[in-house]
């Protein structure tokens, strides 16, 4: 009896030891899940932070990228001035070539004069010249009330010239280096996809605005005025013997140029004036043309004995026949210089925007006609190297 309760008492405190036992060991097991279950939540957090400051420091990366390719300055303007504040300013910048040759000088103060004083549009006037003429042109310019004109002086180097032209012209005046100048508008203007280039022998009474709008069609380089755009102007023409058509400056005996297939009655016309789109220009290999024609005159004289004796107008009425715009006819009355005897109306001369004494007398000198328009607009030579040559001088 004893002996059993012993056994009893054996079992229970077996039963209690095992129980407590289980409780220990359910406890530890407990405690072991819990640690094991928060040990990777810690580090899923930890995970998820680092992919939030990756997530930042790649959107942060890709803003700065787009901003620096929205506002990056081009290289070949990084030595200009350039305002990226304003950049519908730097649309409206207008370019205007003008060259200043030796000897005529005052032309091109004339024109640049004229230009300025009757436009509220942002000019960029680029005033080429060839080394030795360069110190002057600024000169003038700084030294009189041009000084508060944009203008940027670019000297013309006349060695790219080199076997391209012909010494035995009719005209030995048009082979001048600047009178070359407007083939190579694209090399010389880098920064502009529109561009206009005048003659020094100008003076203009519009708003350059209105010709800068010039609209250009597609595909086309330039737009000229044609010869015979103007009725007013065909009397004028016929009086003075003057040239309007490609037979006054091709030579159609040759037959490089009868194999242009182009009729010796087309009209001309004038390249005194010139609204350009120089992506089309390069992209046409304006240039190029105009060079491979310039060398074939040379071997072939094409064109330098005609009676236009167009140095530079000749090859680009080759290259750019039936592919120009038009400018609009008030925007170039020309033939000014044709003849010492031949005027317009002064009412007509009023109404133009633009008025070219291309040909040989020049408002300048004497004898010449409608100088007091021109003299309107000329700013004497700080210097008094350059003089306006007149009856009484």
């Amino acid at each position: 009896m004893r002996q059993c309760c012993c056994l009893r008492v054996q079992r229970l405190d077996s039963a209690l030891f095992l129980r407590s036992r289980e409780r220990k060991e359910n406890q530890h097991n407990s405690k072991f899940t819990i640690n094991h279950s928060s040990h990777p939540t810690g580090h899923m957090a930890l995970l998820k932070k680092v992919n939030q400051i990756l997530l930042l420091l790649l959107v942060l990366t890709v803003c700065a990228i787009l901003y620096s390719k929205i506002h990056q300055v081009p290289l070949a303007l990084r030595n200009e001035t350039v305002d990226l504040e304003n950049p519908e300013e730097m649309e409206e910048e207008i370019p205007v070539v003008i060259c200043a040759a030796a000897g005529r000088m005052g032309a091109a103060v004339a024109a640049i004069s004229s230009i300025y004083s009757n436009t509220e549009a942002n000019v960029l006037f680029y005033i080429i010249g060839l080394k030795t003429t360069i110190p002057h042109i600024r000169k003038w310019i700084e030294n009189s009330k041009l000084k508060e004109i944009n203008f940027k002086v670019v000297e013309f180097n006349p060695m790219v010239l080199k076997g391209k032209i012909r010494q035995d012209a009719s005209r030995p005046e048009l082979l001048q280096p600047l009178n070359f100048v407007r083939f190579y508008l694209p090399l010389l203007i880098q920064k502009h996809e529109k561009v206009i280039y005048l003659d020094d022998d100008v003076i203009v009474q519009g708003d350059i605005q209105e010709l800068y709008d010039t609209k250009l069609a597609p595909g086309h380089a330039a737009a000229f005025s044609d010869d015979c755009d103007l009725p007013s102007t065909h009397e004028m023409v016929r009086s003075v013997g003057m040239q309007n058509t490609y037979m006054g400056f091709l030579d159609y005996r040759k037959q490089a140029i009868r194999d242009l297939g182009i009729s010796p009655s087309t009209c001309s016309f004038n390249p005194g004036v010139i609204v350009g789109n120089m992506t089309e220009w390069k992209r046409q290999r304006i240039t190029q043309q105009l060079e491979k024609w310039m060398q074939r005159n040379v071997e072939e004289n094409l064109y330098s004995s005609t009676l236009g004796g167009g140095m530079a107008t000749s090859p680009m009425l080759i290259v750019f026949h039936g592919k120009y715009s038009s400018i609009n006819p008030m925007w170039h009355i020309r033939h000014l210089g044709w003849s010492p005897d031949a005027r317009y109306s002064e009412q007509f001369l009023q109404e133009a925007k633009l008025l070219h004494w291309n040909g040989r007398y020049k408002p300048w000198d004497y004898p010449s006609v409608h100088t007091d328009l021109w003299e309107n607009w000329f700013i004497p030579d700080p210097s008094g190297k350059f003089k306006l040559t007149r009856p009484d001088s």
